[in-house]
C-alpha cells in the first residue's frame, strides 16, 4: 500500500522541523522522517550542547575571577562529570518539547531511514510514500583532512567531544572557525592546555582581519596558544594517553588528543530533480538560522536575503558580524567608523570591557557591521534590520538608545560615519 501525503520531508533537523511547521501550518498534510534523534545536529551535536557547556566554561571563568567584584568564592572546582550530565539534560529536555510540538502540530514522524526514490515517492524498510513535494534536509557530517581519520580516542571530531567523561590535560585543535574557538574557549576556561592551529593567515579566517587580530591578542592573553599558515602534518599515539602531533612548520606538540574542528560536509545523498535541498544538505551556507530560513521560504514564501545571514562566534566576548568585510573592499570606496567597547559604562559595569563595533558605510548606507563584544550575539541583529530595510545612517542617528547599554555602542558609531 502506498501512503499519500502533501508534503514529505527526509531529515529532522533545524530545516526539516521547520518546513514540517510551516507546511501544517498551511493546512498540508506532513511526514518527516528522521534516523536518528529530532532536532539533528543543532540541537544534538552542536549548537545546543556546545553552548550549554559553554556556559559553565564563562560562569567557572567568572567565579575565579569574582574577588574583584566583591565576591569571594573559595575552592571552586569543575566536576566535568557533571557539566556534561547538565549539557545532556538540556538537549533531552529540547527535544522532548520539540518532538511534543510536531507531535501536536500533526506532522507524523517516523524515526527510520528514508530514502528518496524521485520527486514524489520516499522509501522506507516497509513502506512506499507518495508526496506531492519532497523536501531533503539530511545535514551534514564532520569533515576531515584525508590523511586522517577520526578514531574517537586520540583524532575527534564535533561530535566525539560532546561524549567526553573528563577533561584533557593537553589538547591540539585544527582549524580556527567557529568550532575551533568555542571550544579553544571552553577548554582553556576549564584550565586545559590548548594549541589552536589555523592554516590561513589569521584565526577565525572568515571574519574581518580586525576581528580575527583581536581574538588573536584575547586568545594570547588567556594563554591559548596558536599557529598561523600551518597545519598538523602528522598525528602518532606516544602511549595509550597522548599523541605526538607534528605540524608543518616543524614543531612537534604532545597532547592528549586533537580536536579536527575543520568544517563539516553535506550528508552525501543523490541530487534528484524535483526534490527541494535544504539546510546545510544543500551545500550552502552551513548555520541553523540560515537553514530555518530557507525552509520557511519553500513552505511559506517568505522570503529572505542570502547576503544577510548573520556569523556569530560565542564565549567572551562574543563575536559577531554580517555583510562585507573591509578586506573585501576596495581602499576609498567606503567609509569606516570603529567604536571601542570599553568606551561604554555597561562594560565595566558588567567587567567585560574588551573588544569593538565597527561599521563599513558607502553612500549612506551600512554595508558591514563587524562586532566584539557582549551581547554581540544581539546587537548584530540591529545592523541586520537596519541593512535589509536600507535604513541609512541618517535616520539611524534619530533613534534613541537606552542608556547604559551595549546598543549605544552602535549609536556612537554610526555619530561617527561621515
Amino acid at each position: 500500500m502506498v501512503l499519500k501525503y502533501d508534503v514529505g520531508i527526509v531529515g529532522g533537523g533545524p530545516a526539516g522541523y521547520t518546513a514540517a511547521f510551516y507546511a501544517r501550518k498551511s493546512g498540508k498534510s506532513v511526514v518527516l522522517f528522521e534516523k536518528d534523534l529530532i532536532g539533528g545536529v543543532c540541537l544534538n551535536r552542536g549548537c545546543i550542547p556546545t553552548k550549554t557547556i559553554l556556559h559553565s566554561a564563562e560562569l567557572f571563568d567568572e567565579m575565579k575571577n569574582a574577588s574583584c567584584l566583591g565576591i569571594e568564592v573559595s575552592d571552586v572546582k569543575v566536576d566535568f562529570e557533571k557539566v556534561m550530565e547538565h549539557k545532556d539534560e538540556v538537549v533531552a529536555k529540547l527535544r522532548k518539547n520539540l518532538e511534543l510540538s510536531l507531535k501536536n502540530s500533526g506532522t507524523v514522524v517516523k524515526n527510520e531511514f528514508a530514502e528518496i526514490l524521485d520527486a514524489h515517492l520516499i522509501k522506507t524498510q516497509n513502506e512506499t510514500y507518495e508526496c506531492e513535494q519532497i523536501i531533503c534536509a539530511v545535514g551534514s557530517e564532520p569533515s576531515v583532512p584525508s590523511d586522517f581519520r577520526f578514531d574517537g580516542r586520540f583524532i575527534l571530531n564535533s561530535d566525539d567531544v560532546l561524549n567526553l567523561k573528563k577533561l584533557p590535560e593537553k589538547v591540539v585543535i585544527a582549524g580556527s572557525g567557529a568550532i575551533g574557538c568555542e571550544w579553544a574557549r571552553i577548554f582553556s576556561s576549564f584550565g586545559v592546555e590548548v594549541v589552536l592551529v589555523e592554516l590561513e593567515n589569521h584565526i577565525l579566517p572568515l571574519a574581518d582581519v580586525e576581528v580575527s587580530k583581536r581574538i588573536e591578542r584575547i586568545f594570547k592573553m588567556k594563554k591559548i596558544k596558536f599557529f598561523t599558515s600551518v597545519s598538523v602534518s602528522k598525528i602518532v599515539p606516544e602511549d595509550e594517553n597522548s599523541v605526538c602531533v607534528t605540524l608543518s612548520n616543524g614543531e612537534v606538540l604532545s597532547a592528549d588528543f586533537v580536536l579536527m574542528a575543520t568544517g563539516r560536509k553535506p550528508v552525501k545523498h543523490q541530487k534528484i530533480a524535483g526534490v527541494k535541498y535544504i539546510g546545510d544538505a544543500a551545500g550552502s551556507i552551513q548555520l541553523a538560522h540560515f537553514a530555518i530560513k530557507q525552509a520557511i521560504f519553500e513552505t511559506a514564501q517568505i522570503p529572505y536575503d542570502e547576503n544577510l545571514i548573520p556569523s556569530v562566534v560565542y564565549g567572551t566576548p562574543e563575536i559577531a558580524w554580517i555583510g562585507l568585510r573591509e578586506q573585501d573592499l576596495d581602499e576609498g570606496t567606503y567609509q569606516k567608523s570603529v567604536f571601542l567597547i570599553s568606551a561604554l559604562g555597561k562594560s565595566h559595569c558588567d567587567n567585560c570591557a574588551e573588544g569593538f563595533i565597527k561599521l563599513l558605510c558607502r553612500e549612506g548606507l551600512i554595508i558591514g557591521a563587524h562586532i566584539v563584544s557582549k551581547e554581540a550575539s544581539s546587537l548584530i541583529q540591529q545592523i541586520v534590520i537596519a541593512m535589509q530595510n536600507k535604513i541609512s545612517v541618517e535616520k539611524l542617528k534619530e533613534i534613541c538608545f537606552a542608556h547604559p547599554t551595549y546598543s549605544e555602542g552602535i549609536f556612537e558609531c554610526i555619530c561617527n560615519l561621515k
